[in-house]
């Protein structure tokens, strides 16, 4: 055996070698081992063309309104990465959770994801449902993880902003191996001190396709100017 780490080769192709990358330092995170697929990175994106051009381990798709099955069939067609799913838990409760929640089971999700107002009576009713894990996102450091896991929640996902790091330290501390995920934040300083809080996978936000394109056109413009240039000295040699 050797300390030395293992080399790693690497394989892309020239049309797929510009893709969305999360910060290697998410590497250090312990990762989350889920039906034997160990998870450390997960994208948290809605945005098909990014799921699908990305090295991250996996995605959560949650967002601003109700969970929707057709949202959910159109991610899970597209992601070649397993897929947390939002079902709800703020504004969507009750029977509809329970039935997204089976309909992205059915999809091939790895995970559900509820969100943090979610009634212990939902998760009850989803875990007596589905044969996949539950996440409960965690948005306070008031929040009862106790009742949370009695429930059926067996992952946690911190999202609580600047307080993102404290939350998880004060969480693994209680509970020693309760898989946990949380957001990054926008610095690998930020990120190094949410894995060092006991973050077991971190959660990373993609540049938005704008911002992408915008950097892509820049990217095109400078081109054509090189081959302007190219082409008036070429002109003026001749």
């Amino acid at each position: 055996m050797t300390d030395e780490k293992q080399f790693i080769p690497e394989i892309t192709t020239y049309l797929k070698k510009d893709i969305v990358t999360v910060p290697e330092i998410i590497k250090q995170a312990s990762g989350i081992r889920i039906f034997g697929k160990t998870i450390q990175s997960i994208l948290f994106s809605t945005d098909i063309a990014i799921i699908k051009n990305t090295n991250a381990d996996a995605v959560i798709a949650v967002y601003p309104f109700t969970p929707h099955p057709a949202i959910i069939q159109g991610i899970t067609s597209v992601a070649d990465i397993p897929v947390f799913a939002g079902v709800g838990g703020g504004l969507t409760q009750g029977k509809r959770s329970v039935n997204i929640s089976l309909f992205a089971e059915a999809e091939g999700a790895i995970a559900v994801v509820l969100n943090a107002p979610t009634p212990l009576e939902t998760i009850q009713a989803v875990a007596e449902t589905v044969d996949i894990p539950i996440v409960g996102t965690i948005v306070s450091e008031f929040t009862d993880i106790d009742e949370k896991i009695k429930a059926g929640v067996s992952i946690f996902n911190v999202s609580g902003g600047a307080k993102t790091a404290q939350i998880v330290r004060q969480i693994r501390a209680q509970y020693p191996q309760l898989p946990i995920i949380a957001t990054g934040g926008p610095t690998e300083a930020a990120i190094q001190e949410t894995i060092a809080a006991g973050a077991n996978a971190i959660t990373y936000t993609p540049p938005t396709n704008g911002m992408l394109f915008k950097k892509k056109m820049e990217q095109y413009r400078e081109e054509e100017a090189m081959k302007y240039q190219t082409e008036e000295e070429t002109k003026r040699t001749i």
